[in-house]
């Protein structure tokens, strides 16, 4: 699993450097409103390229042969006890990160919760709705040192009853951004000027994915400086992860993507290690 873990590090390292024009032009924008509207074609039975037979259909049973990996579909989780064994095993802890990382404060999300983007554009936590079987959020930071301030990140798992709701959460996640451009994770913090970009399987180098989304913009604490803010999702099958990492003071960009990239690359593989038939 190493080698192939290795390879999906590259194709997403490929496609988040697609992903970095973001915060260099307006397209960003544009490609998140036309990949919303992509979406709604799927909600809808229209056709798009997800649910085009010539280039793979995404099945209600949880396989996923448009990113190239068909589960076992005994595997695929139908309760939420399984569907919790997943998440817990899948989403990265603080360890995982690299050396140096420990976890924050809270450490984890409330179980049976998840995050909502409310009307006033503030992130609050609230009970799974029916059809999201699990989710769990880990928070972990890279203490400052040496001059460097400290890196924050967070790794989250999602697990759907379904493919169509798995697909949504990224459908909304692209919708959100143009509805709150500015966002309000806590009291005291806000992510402003954000843009998305969602990027289907087969497109910009992207092959392990059924679809993913990249979201950018800048971090805002009450009496520090501005940092930048990545967050990604990325979808296989009836699971979705989701990476967010927030810069800091001597912390180049490229060390701050490449560091996303490997969190998505390896929760995707540990969800085909823990789907795959034995």
């Amino acid at each position: 699993m190493k080698s192939n873990a290795v390879g999906v590090l590259g194709s997403w390292v490929a496609v988040l450097v697609a992903g970095s024009l973001l915060g260099g032009c307006a397209g960003g924008s544009e490609g998140s409103a036309k990949g919303a509207n992509e979406r709604a074609s799927r909600k809808t039975g229209s056709p798009s390229h997800s649910a085009s037979p010539a280039s793979g259909a995404t099945p209600s049973d949880g396989s996923s042969a448009a990113s190239g990996f068909t589960p076992d579909a005994a595997l695929v989780p139908r309760t939420s006890k399984d569907a919790r064994r997943l998440v817990d095993s899948v989403v990265f802890a603080p360890g995982d990160w690299g050396r140096g990382f420990v976890a924050q404060n809270p450490a984890k999300s409330t179980p049976n919760t998840w995050a909502v983007l409310d009307s006033s554009c503030r992130w609050q936590r609230e009970k799974l709705p029916h059809g999201v079987l699990a989710g769990v959020s880990r928070y972990s930071r890279l203490p400052g040192a040496g001059g460097k301030g400290t890196v924050k990140v967070s790794a989250t798992v999602t697990a759907h009853a379904s493919v169509l709701g798995a697909d949504e959460q990224l459908s909304t996640t692209l919708e959100e951004v143009l509805r709150c451009p500015e966002q309000q994770p806590r009291t005291d913090e806000r992510i402003t000027g954000l843009m998305s970009l969602g990027t289907p399987f087969g497109n910009r180098e992207q092959q392990y994915a059924d679809d993913y989304v990249i979201e950018e913009g800048k971090y805002v604490e009450k009496g520090g400086g501005t940092q930048p803010y990545r967050w990604t999702v990325a979808r296989l099958g009836t699971v979705v992860v989701a990476v967010s990492v927030t810069g800091a003071k001597g912390r180049p960009q490229a060390e701050l993507n490449q560091l996303g990239a490997t969190a998505v690359a390896q929760m995707l593989t540990r969800i085909q290690r823990q789907l795959k038939e034995k």
